[in-house]
């Protein structure tokens, strides 16, 4: 059963040897409301990325982004990694560019 008192900043309550008052300062009463507007803002904040984000998921993935539907725009020649082993490793690399 406390009894807060904005204008003085004070808290009263009944303790076990009578009354227990609690002060603060104008000080920390704005450091405190400052913090909790931060904090409100920072969660919502991640309310509204966390919306985003449930909202990205459900969208159907791009067909022309995925791994396997890669094609490239130009002419490609394949080029051995080693050239002792020429049915090995080989780099793809533009059919315009020199083997060296």
């Amino acid at each position: 059963m406390a009894v807060p008192n904005y204008t003085y900043l004070k808290l009263k309550m009944l303790g076990p040897s009578g009354i227990i008052t609690i002060e603060s300062t104008y000080e920390h009463a704005y450091d405190c409301d400052v913090k909790c507007i931060e904090y409100a803002e920072a969660l919502a904040e991640a309310e509204t990325l966390i919306a985003h984000l449930d909202q990205l998921s459900g969208e159907a993935p791009d067909s022309k982004r995925s791994a396997g539907a890669f094609k490239p725009t130009e002419a490609i020649k394949l080029v051995p990694v080693d050239p002792a082993y020429p049915n090995d490793r080989a780099l793809r690399i533009s059919a315009t560019l020199d083997i060296k």
